[in-house]
């Protein structure tokens, strides 16, 4: 009995391997990136960043920036020759200039993920098509969220492959 139990657990062994095998391929994928870097997507966040809304937005900060600059230059220089209170309304000015920096920039990031979402959401569903597709041509068995996995090689990404599915579609199905 002990003989036959060692010859099952040995041959369980051996096999185990085959099975995996025959179960398909594992992968990982980072959908949101393989989405995001296709062409259609570069093109529209291209085109959302040309837009006169954001185009504003992105100038007044620049501006403001140019502000905030010209004003720590002018604080370092006069410094030594301002009276204590010059030096705090100046520190104020500062602090004022740099909120006010802060809150277009915070601003111009929400706009930014926004449109990324946008574009994301709009081609999910061809993006899951050619999911389907690749998971049925390579015998992908097990494919995962790159995201939530610990460790994988590169080899195991299809991300890269589903982009490049993603840019040979036609322009009309996007």
């Amino acid at each position: 009995m002990n003989k036959m139990m060692k010859l099952m657990t040995a041959t369980l062994l051996i096999a185990l391997p085959t099975l995996a095998v025959a179960q398909g391929k594992i992968a990982v994928v980072d959908l949101e990136a393989a989405i995001l870097q296709s062409d259609y997507a570069q093109a529209r966040l291209n085109e959302f960043e040309t837009s006169e809304d954001f185009a504003a937005d992105k100038a007044e900060f620049e501006g403001l920036r140019k502000e905030l600059d010209q004003l720590v230059q002018d604080f370092q220089r006069d410094q030594a020759a301002m009276s204590e209170d010059q030096q705090v309304s100046a520190r104020q000015k500062l602090a004022s200039k740099q909120s006010d920096i802060e809150y277009v920039a915070k601003k111009l990031q929400a706009m930014q993920q926004q449109n990324g979402q946008r574009v994301f959401q709009e081609l999910a569903p061809k993006a899951r098509e050619v999911l389907r597709d690749i998971i049925a041509t390579d015998g992908i068995g097990l494919l995962l969220q790159q995201q939530t996995v610990i460790h994988a090689d590169l080899g195991y990404s299809i991300t890269a492959k589903v982009t490049d599915k993603l840019n040979q579609l036609p322009a009309d199905a996007e």
